[in-house]
């Protein structure tokens, strides 16, 4: 993609030959959800899906991670018109990030607010720096946060936290997210954190995470029962990956921490 495109999409190896992809939103001064914006990242999802690295990350370029969504977006939508555009975003962008093979970690340095955030929270693992603060404003706007964001809150924080986030549209910062489970970790330098903890994970045994992410999802869908009923499939299918024999035999032979992983 050009420099001037309002995202980024890179693809970069570790050392051991893991590929990582990185989406990068580039979409100055405030990084805005505007329509050419959300049709990059379309795109960029789309691409990830066809061709799915061993790890994604997630991130922002700028001050901030994102002021939001360009109110432009909303003005003068019909009914149909309003749940059309939620259920678009939710089938080209929060479903299929959920349901890539690979792990997926989002990084905040700053101000996340609204789309940004609901796209963190369809993520695995979100780390955040300090600085970095946190908000679903739509009521602004009279508007609730669309895209998945208040459910998938509920699910780290709770649900009467998730009320209070949305119904008073506060900024919350980055201690205040890892308090209650929302933000996995915070560091200093979410950078280099980032980036080191998807070089573990796409060095990792790729099939293995993704079934991590399936049995969840089943969990998330229909609760433990349902989890429990399909991870015999889900997780049996793991004794037919190189991945799993070739661990299983440098653990034998070598001891615990030696195995190397293809993602095959």
């Amino acid at each position: 993609m050009s420099g001037t495109e309002p995202t980024r999409l890179e693809r970069r190896s570790t050392d051991g030959g893991a590929e990582i992809a990185t989406l990068t939103l580039a979409n100055p001064p405030l990084n805005l959800f505007d329509q050419p914006l959300f049709d990059a990242l379309v795109a960029n999802i789309a691409e990830l899906t066809a061709r799915p690295p061993r790890a994604v990350l997630l991130c922002a370029e700028g001050k901030v991670v994102s002021g939001g969504v360009d109110v432009h977006v909303f003005d003068g939508l019909t009914v149909e018109q309003g749940a059309q555009l939620w259920r678009s975003l939710f089938e080209t962008i929060i479903q299929p990030l959920e349901a890539l093979p690979c792990p997926v970690v989002f990084a905040a340095h700053g101000l996340t607010l609204t789309a940004a955030f609901e796209i963190a929270l369809a993520c695995d693992i979100i780390l955040a720096a300090p600085k970095a603060r946190f908000g679903l404003v739509e009521t602004v706007v009279g508007l609730t946060p669309s895209m998945g964001g208040p459910q998938r809150l509920a699910e780290r924080a709770g649900s009467g936290r998730a009320r209070e986030f949305v119904m008073t549209a506060d900024l919350y910062d980055a201690a205040t997210m890892a308090e209650w489970g929302v933000v996995n970790a915070v560091h200093d330098d979410v950078e280099a954190a980032a980036q080191a903890l998807v070089t573990r994970l796409a060095d990792g045994p790729t099939r293995a995470h993704a079934a991590t992410r399936e049995i969840i999802g089943a969990w998330r869908s229909g609760g433990v029962a349902h989890a429990d009923s399909v991870t015999p499939e889900v997780s049996g299918a793991l004794f037919a990956t190189a991945d799993l024999r070739g661990a299983v035999r440098s653990f034998l032979e070598q001891g615990p921490g030696k195995a190397t992983y293809t993602g095959a």
